[in-house]
This record gives structure tokens, sequence and C-alpha cells, in this order.
């Protein structure tokens, strides 16, 4: 297929693409809302919702599991958690798309949907009641991306207002594509989900590639073989999700938080070792990075 042209990122790239300015207050820097998790997985929306606390987000609402709730409200005690009915399997139960859920999605500055949400049919049905409210930005993480897997028109109505973040693996399911072929041209995939969706895609494995709707494709090198470790990709949604509740487009958000976490995992190798730090400490290096490019 051939990698497209693309714009390597780099500090000085992102400097001359600046965030939007903070602000004063945590309402200046918009109102995040993470929804997933599950009883067997609750630490994936800790992860995301830290990280996006981590990368300047204001407000930050997590809506979980009930079971989960009280301790992801004792462990993130900087979040409004909403606790949601489960299905018999741990998960969400759809059916709370239609209660108070969707008040809050629809006054969420930036969404974050899947991350460790387990039970596709369950988050199939959750996400086709809850997305069609919605008027972005949303980020789609995880089992997140079951909808957009069955219908790839299922976030056209958001005008490009959203951001895919799936691993090479779930990057081949969503395109009916085989592994091989999707790590043979990562660019070329990203680039195909892209156009299909209308969305902006961020995949990618040892570099990363980024592709808006518009034909735009961004190559990221940093982070290194030690990104590849469970948790990662929700501290990457989180960032992202962040960037976009503080006003960058979706693009952008997209670009930069890919390279802050690629920069945050670069750190760790150098001080933990490049295999074997966790996910769980990358959201702390996001502020001095981002504080590093920001100068």
């Amino acid at each position: 297929m051939g990698a497209p042209e693309a714009v390597t990122v780099t500090s000085a790239v992102l400097r001359d693409w600046p965030l939007p300015p903070p602000g004063a207050g945590k309402e200046s820097r918009g109102r995040t809302l993470v929804v997933g998790g599950s009883t067997r997985t609750p630490g994936a929306v800790l992860l995301a919702a830290e990280s996006a606390l981590r990368s300047g987000a204001g407000k930050l609402q997590v809506a979980t599991t009930a079971t989960t709730a009280i301790p992801m409200g004792v462990a993130l005690p900087e979040a409004l958690v909403m606790p949601l009915p489960e299905t018999e399997g741990g998960g969400i139960d759809p059916a709370c798309a239609d209660g108070e859920l969707s008040d809050f999605a629809e006054q969420a500055h930036a969404t974050l949907l899947g991350v460790g949400a387990i039970g596709e049919h369950d988050v199939r049905a959750l996400l086709e009641r809850l997305v069609p409210r919605l008027r972005g930005p949303v980020v789609l993480d995880a089992l997140g991306l079951a909808p957009v897997t069955a219908d790839h028109t299922f976030l056209h109505h958001l005008d490009g207002q959203a951001v895919l973040t799936p691993n090479l693996a779930e990057l081949a399911i969503v395109l009916d594509a085989s592994p091989e072929e999707v790590e043979d041209d990562v660019a070329a995939a990203t680039v195909a989900l892209a156009a299909a969706t209308r969305c902006v895609v961020a995949a990618g494995g040892a570099e990363s590639w980024i592709a808006a709707p518009d034909g735009r494709v961004w190559r990221d090198a940093a982070g290194g073989a030690g990104l590849g470790v469970s948790g990662s990709g929700d501290v990457l949604a989180g960032i992202v999700t962040g960037l976009c509740a503080r006003g960058a487009d979706p693009a952008q958000a997209a670009v930069w938080g890919v390279h802050l976490h690629g920069r945050a995992g670069d750190r760790l190798a150098s001080s933990v070792g490049r295999l074997g730090f966790l996910a769980r400490e990358l959201p702390a290096r996001i502020p001095p990075v981002l504080a590093e490019i920001e100068v």
C-alpha cells in the first residue's frame, strides 16, 4: 500500500502548534467524562481518568460499574464518580444510557468511551444509544470501538469531532484485515480507517501514526518498546480526551497526546529501564513533558 507522506512529530513541531491557553480555573479547561470499566477491569478507568487530569483537563467525571464506583472515588478523589447499574457479567448495563449518564454526556466537553469495558454486545448497545446524542469531541478506545467495527459510518454525524485509539490488533479487527497486513503497513491502515470513519485515528507499535479524515498524517517515533504494556493504551486515551476537553481539536489532541505518551515512556525508560516500567507510572510524567515542550 505504501506509507503516505507524513509530518514527523517533534517538540519543535508542537511548539508551532500550541495548545489552547489553559485559562485560570477548572471550568475553563473543560469537563471530561470517562465511561467504562467493569468488576474485572476497574483499573483502566483509573489510568485514563488520571491521565486526563495530568494533561491539563479541569473538571473530571467518571461513570463506572456500581461495585467499583466507591473504590474508584477513593483512589481518585479529584473526580465525581457516578455508579452505573451492572450486567450479570460485571459490565455496564446499556439501559443506563437513557438515564443520568445521558445528561452528563451531553454536558461534557470531551467524552471517553470504552476503557476497561467488557461484554461486546452490551458495550455496543450502550454506545449505540448514547453516542447519537453527543456532539463531540468523543474518544473511543478498546471495546468502545465495537460499534465502529460493525458500522464505519457510526460516528459520521460528529463531523470529524472524534478520535479512535486502537492498538494494532484492534486496528486489524475494525478494518476486517489480518494482523499481518496491518503490521506490514500501519500508516496506510491508519489512513484507511480515518477516511472510512471520518475520525482522527491514532495507532501504532514501535512507532505511532496519526491520520485525520482530511488526509493529514503524522508519524511519531517516541516511546519505544516499554509502552507495549497493559494499561498503556488507557493512558493514551485519557491524555487525548483531556486535551480535547481543554479545547484542542481532535487532530491536535491526538498528535500532542501520542507525543506526550511517548515522551513519558522515554523518561521512564531512562530512569527505570527500557522494559519493566508500569502504565501507572506514566501519568505523573506528563506534566513535566508538557512544561518542557511549552517553554
